[in-house]
């Protein structure tokens, strides 16, 4: 993520083109018109999102969207490389982490205006989406889609232990002594001889299916992990959200929530972090290494392709001491202020934020669109292919299930201090109280 110079930058980047890594010339023009280069980097979402430049290239015969698909990692150092070099594409695929330093940095181009004089409808999105890609009376982008949170289980392993479904959609927590969650996980806990967590003679050492997967590398939200029941503790990441400047990692509920994780794995019902495969929990659940984990909507067609290896249902997260929470999170396209196409790329952005092409994106039943008319036809989309995912969107029902996830300056310097701390906790390495107060520490000083 080291600066270059333009051409060294802009070769090595047409070098990886020819490998179908990335595509070059963000301002590149067809002959019979414009070129527009737009970037994404979830694969199941690609062909939706070119089912909608193909409607919207019909639409305007002079304009051209070329997609560029590169995976998460690769993506954002590509985006940083071509932004330093002031080669960047039109729009892309924009997210919460990355986005207020991309504005800061006046990488982004402020659309309101374009709202403003097309009197663009903001109303059809999903509260509260469209208010997070706001700075300062500057617009960054239109919402594309949103996400919440839930539990994801192998049906097979828990009917085995005698766990009924209608348990496991009524569970409860607390960093004590676990709640319900705690004692179903256990149950679900087998190991090489067949006994579960609960059974005295339980071998620990010798565990075959874990109860639950933790998730460990997930910056400084714990959205696949302790996020969640955090928050259901009573935890707030930040004074206030957005654009908050104090975090409150040094609250003794996230200590509480990371010492039960850490007392988990010390019964044997979840992974040593110093052990754990480096296979992800997703393949890990699908090959029946793991029992039960907290997943994102954004996986919904993972786990119930009828290849996934194993039968998956889906339940609400636990209910904690101050209720039920998922977390909350969209993405956004957004427009490169370096763009010599303000235009055509506004003309696509406000497409792709439409209901029109959201409901293409939706009927594929990939993500949940930013649009409510597209989360309808993505939930049809999975009523019709006998899919229950109703969890995922009935979390949006209660004004207090829900929380947002940090919108701040320095996130992705926030993101591996928090995680490395985190981590450094459930290796036993570190006591949680004084560690997360250490970390806190050095986050709210990037804010001074």
């Amino acid at each position: 993520m080291r600066s270059t110079h333009r051409h060294a930058g802009a070769a090595l980047l047409c070098l990886a083109a020819t490998a179908g890594l990335v595509s070059c010339g963000g301002s590149d023009s067809a002959s019979s018109g414009t070129t527009l280069d737009y970037w994404l980097w979830d694969d199941k979402q690609l062909p939706g999102y070119q089912e909608c430049a193909d409607a919207f290239e019909k639409a305007n015969p002079d304009i051209t969207v070329k997609i560029t698909q590169t995976a998460w990692n690769q993506y954002w150092q590509n985006l940083t490389t071509q932004l330093t070099s002031g080669d960047a594409p039109d729009v892309w695929t924009d997210q919460a982490t990355y986005y207020p330093q991309f504005a800061t940095n006046n990488q982004l181009l402020d659309i309101q205006p374009m709202i403003d004089r097309d009197r663009f409808d903001l109303s059809g999105y999903q509260a509260g989406l469209a208010d997070v890609w706001v700075k300062d009376g500057k617009r960054y982008g239109l919402p594309k889609d949103w996400d919440s949170m839930a539990l994801v289980y192998n049906t097979t392993q828990f009917a085995k232990q005698g766990v009924p479904a209608d348990e496991l959609a009524d569970l409860k927590w607390n960093p004590d002594d676990g709640g319900t969650l705690e004692q179903v996980i256990a149950k679900a806990t087998v190991d090489t001889e067949g006994r579960n967590g609960l059974d005295p003679d339980f071998d620990k050492k010798h565990v075959k299916t874990y109860g639950f997967l933790p998730e460990w590398a997930d910056g400084a939200t714990g959205q696949n992990g302790w996020g969640p029941l955090a928050a259901s503790n009573g935890f707030t990441y930040l004074d206030k959200n957005p654009w908050g400047t104090h975090y409150n990692f040094d609250d003794p509920r996230l200590a509480e929530t990371i010492a039960w994780f850490r007392r988990l794995i010390d019964k044997g019902y979840a992974p040593r972090f110093d052990k754990q495969s480096s296979v992800g929990n997703t393949e890990l659940l699908s090959a029946g290494k793991g029992a039960m984990m907290i997943a994102g909507s954004w996986t919904i067609s993972t786990f119930t392709d009828p290849k996934a290896g194993q039968k998956f249902a889906f339940a609400p997260l636990p209910t904690g001491p101050e209720g039920r929470k998922s977390s909350l999170n969209g993405l956004s396209d957004a427009i490169w202020a370096g763009t010599e196409h303000r235009e055509e790329a506004w003309k696509w952005v406000k497409y792709l934020g439409s209901p029109e092409c959201q409901n293409k994106v939706g009927k594929r039943g990939v993500v949940l669109p930013a649009q409510k008319s597209g989360t309808e036809a993505a939930l049809a989309a999975h009523k019709t292919a006998g899919r229950d995912v109703h969890v995922f969107t009935d979390v949006t029902t209660d004004k207090n299930g829900t929380f947002l996830l940090p919108v701040t300056e320095h996130g992705t310097e926030i993101n591996p201090l928090v995680q490395d701390t985190v981590q450094s906790v459930v290796l036993g390495q570190t006591q949680p109280g004084p560690a997360l107060k250490g970390v806190n520490d050095k986050v709210n000083g990037l804010f001074k």
